[in-house]
């Protein structure tokens, strides 16, 4: 179960920095309050976590593959994704992380409230909406689902929200002075190393 737990803590808190949610976290908390953003992003993000472990168990039991073949699969994807985010982060160009953030803008924007709008359950809601439609289908959804399958799904699901938790309270307290500095493509290279990691000890494990 620790193991479960500190795989689901880093590659969460590592893949989700400075990612296209971390910064409407941080766009969201620099119009609305902050401590009502942390909860809105933080309870949509666990509600994917679930529903992800969920979807990951019952993927493992419903096609009834033997484990062997779910740990390979397992080994497969962890290293197929490291090495697209490395790829992908050899493309970056530093206007890339300009293009994020506004990207999060655009999405935040569209949904603007109105001044009659603005009451906590209505700012809460869209926080909520806009971080569960921006992370569905995610990169860290799939991982999530892939590590479910094969790990400890409590220790996956605990250690999945508190990564998420902790990116989620980094954006909204220190977001708008660390959103210039954090570099996407920095980040996607580590968590393309991240996930190759992950596969190399999957295959170390089942060996």
């Amino acid at each position: 179960m620790l193991t479960a737990f500190t795989a689901g803590l880093v590659l969460i808190t590592i893949s989700e920095l400075g990612d296209k949610t971390f910064f409407l976290t941080v766009v969201l908390s620099m119009q609305h309050p902050r401590r009502v953003v942390f909860a809105g992003v933080t309870a949509a993000l666990g509600l994917m976590t679930i529903l992800s472990v969920i979807f990951g168990q019952l993927l493992s039991a419903v096609t009834k593959v033997p484990k062997i073949y779910i740990h390979y699969t397992e080994i497969v994807l962890f290293i197929a994704f490291g090495l697209k985010l490395l790829y992908d982060a050899s493309k970056m160009s530093v206007a890339s992380d300009t293009e994020v953030i506004e990207e999060a803008k655009e999405a935040v924007e569209k949904v603007q409230l109105d001044s009659q709008q603005k009451s906590l359950w209505s700012i809460l809601l869209k926080s909520f909406v806009l971080t569960l439609i921006a992370e569905w289908g995610d990169r860290t959804q799939i991982a999530t689902i892939a590590l479910a399958a094969s790990y400890n799904p409590i220790g996956i699901t605990v250690g999945a929200i508190l990564g998420h938790a902790i990116c989620a309270a980094i954006a909204v307290i220190g977001g708008r002075l660390i959103a210039g500095k954090i570099s996407e493509r920095q980040i996607t290279f580590i968590g393309g190393l991240l996930f190759i990691i992950f596969g190399i000890v999957a295959t170390i494990e089942g060996s």
